[in-house]
C-alpha cells in the first residue's frame, strides 16, 4: 500500500510521523496548494480537470490519500473514478454528501458522482448524525439512491426522518407511515452491526473513505459539524473491512484549515454551514495527526496498539 499526500490547503504539512503509520511502498506528497482555493467547497468544472490531469500523474497502485479539508471530500471522486473493476465504496462522515442541489462538484455532493461510476456496484455511507437527515427530501439528499438499493446509510445515531413518498426498506432503514426509520448502529452491539455492514457489501473489491468529522470533538476538530461515533469504532469497522474484503483504495478528509475563502460566495457558505472555530490549539491539532495516524495503521494493515 502506498501513502500519498494532497497538500491542498497546508493543513497536512506539520504531520511528520504520517509516514511512520505503516511500512508504505512509497510515500509522495503532491503541491496542489496553486488550484486548492479553487477546489476547496466547490469547483468549476475547468478546474476539476485541471485536478484530474494532475491526478493522473500519482500512482495507479493501491494507496491511501489525505485530502486535508473535509471542504475537498469532492477530489476523492476523481481517485474513485479511476478505479477499473465492480467495487463498493463505504463512506464513513457524518453527512451523507448527498444532496442534488448543489453544485456538481461540491462537497457536499460528490457522493452522486461516484454513484454514477459505471463500476460502482453499491455505497454504504456509515455514522451520519448531522441535520442533513432531518426531512432529506427538502434539502436536496438523494433518496432515489437510497430507494433504488445503490446506497445504504447507517446512522450512528439519528432521530427518524420524515419523507414525502414511500421509500423501499432497505440495510439500515424501514419505512413506515411517512418516516424512515433508522437502524442506528450505536442502539446495536457494535459486532452484530459491523458483521452485518459488511455482509452487505456485494463485491470483493472495496474503497474506504473517511471524513472525520464522523468523530466527536472530543477527539478531533474539522471545519464542519462533527458527529459522535467513537474512533474506536471506526477502527474496528475498518479493520474488519480490511480483513474481509480486498482493500483497493482509501481517501480521508477532515483536518482543520482556516478559512480564508477569497471568492465572496464560499466565504458566505463557510459563515452559514460551518460552525465557529475561534481557537484552535497546537493540542488540537496534534490530536488530528494522532487520529490520522490510527486511521492510517488500521488501512494499511498495521497491528492494533
Amino acid at each position: 500500500m502506498h501513502l500519498q499526500i494532497f497538500d491542498l490547503d497546508a493543513s497536512l504539512t506539520g504531520q511528520a510521523s504520517l509516514g511512520n503509520a505503516a511500512r508504505w511502498q512509497s510515500v509522495r506528497a503532491f503541491d496542489f496548494r496553486d488550484i486548492g482555493p479553487k477546489l476547496r467547497l466547490w469547483s468549476r468544472a475547468s478546474t476539476i480537470e485541471a485536478a484530474r490531469r494532475r491526478i493522473a500523474g500519482t500512482t495507479g497502485e493501491p494507496a491511501v490519500t489525505l485530502l486535508g479539508s473535509g471542504d475537498f471530500h469532492h477530489v476523492a471522486a476523481l481517485l474513485h473514478e479511476r478505479v477499473r473493476e465492480p467495487f463498493t465504496l463505504v463512506h464513513f462522515d457524518n453527512h451523507p454528501d448527498w444532496v442534488r442541489l448543489a453544485p456538481r462538484w461540491h462537497c457536499g455532493s460528490w457522493l452522486n458522482r461516484t454513484l454514477a461510476l459505471p463500476h460502482l456496484r453499491h455505497a454504504i455511507t456509515v455514522g451520519p448524525c448531522s441535520e442533513d437527515l432531518v426531512r432529506p427530501g427538502l434539502k436536496g439528499g438523494n433518496l432515489a439512491a437510497l430507494d433504488a438499493a445503490r446506497l445504504a446509510l447507517h446512522p450512528w445515531q439519528h432521530a427518524p426522518s420524515r419523507v414525502f413518498h414511500r421509500i423501499a426498506d432497505g440495510p439500515g432503514h424501514r419505512y413506515e407511515r411517512g418516516l424512515i426509520h433508522w437502524r442506528n448502529v450505536s442502539e446495536r452491539r457494535l459486532d452484530e452491526a459491523i458483521s452485518a455492514i459488511i455482509a452487505d457489501v456485494p463485491t470483493d473489491a472495496v474503497w474506504i473513505t473517511i471524513d472525520k468529522d464522523v468523530l466527536p470533538e472530543s477527539e478531533v476538530v474539522t471545519n464542519w459539524d462533527q458527529g459522535h461515533m467513537p474512533l474506536d469504532a471506526v477502527l474496528r469497522f475498518v479493520r474488519a473491512l480490511a480483513g474481509a474484503r480486498r482493500l483497493i483504495g482509501a481517501d480521508i478528509c477532515g483536518e482543520y484549515a482556516p478559512p480564508a475563502h477569497a471568492n465572496p460566495f464560499k466565504r458566505i457558505e463557510a459563515r452559514i454551514d460551518q460552525p465557529r472555530r475561534d481557537a484552535i490549539t497546537a493540542a488540537n491539532l496534534a490530536a488530528n495527526e494522532r487520529v490520522n495516524v490510527a486511521l492510517l495503521g488500521a488501512l494499511a494493515g498495521a497491528p492494533a496498539c
